[in-house]
């Protein structure tokens, strides 16, 4: 069931999804100091394909909750919308409600995505 949910995902929503994360990562990668940043993206990104059957958990540290305040001004909102509207989008019929919760699992994970660890 994962591999037909992930299938389906992928091409309704995943791929869409991981451009963003891809662009995302590449622009921040520009400069020296936003790699690790970027590296985060592309860790992201590759979530954003395959979705079912991974967990996030999101712990909040000091030093993190600092790298999501700065994640949020200069990427992480812009993110966050596009996989909410998307999860709005996909939540209109029975039959793609499932698709839809993952895309607001990618919209938590755009807000808050340093501390999060993918299970």
């Amino acid at each position: 069931m994962k591999l037909l949910g992930n299938i389906v995902w992928f091409i309704f929503a995943g791929l869409w999804q991981f451009l963003g994360w891809i662009i995302v990562g590449c622009l921040w990668c520009i400069t020296i100091i936003g790699i690790p940043v970027g590296l985060q993206c592309f860790k992201f990104a590759k979530l954003a394909l395959w979705p079912f059957g991974k967990e996030i958990i999101i712990s909040q540290k000091m030093p993190k909750l600092l790298l999501n305040i700065v994640w949020l001004i200069f990427g992480g909102v812009e993110l966050a919308i596009a996989a909410a509207i998307n999860g709005a989008i996909l939540c209109i019929t029975i039959i793609s409600i499932p698709f839809g919760m993952q895309c607001f699992k990618m919209a938590k994970l755009a807000l808050l995505p340093f501390g999060a660890e993918i299970k």
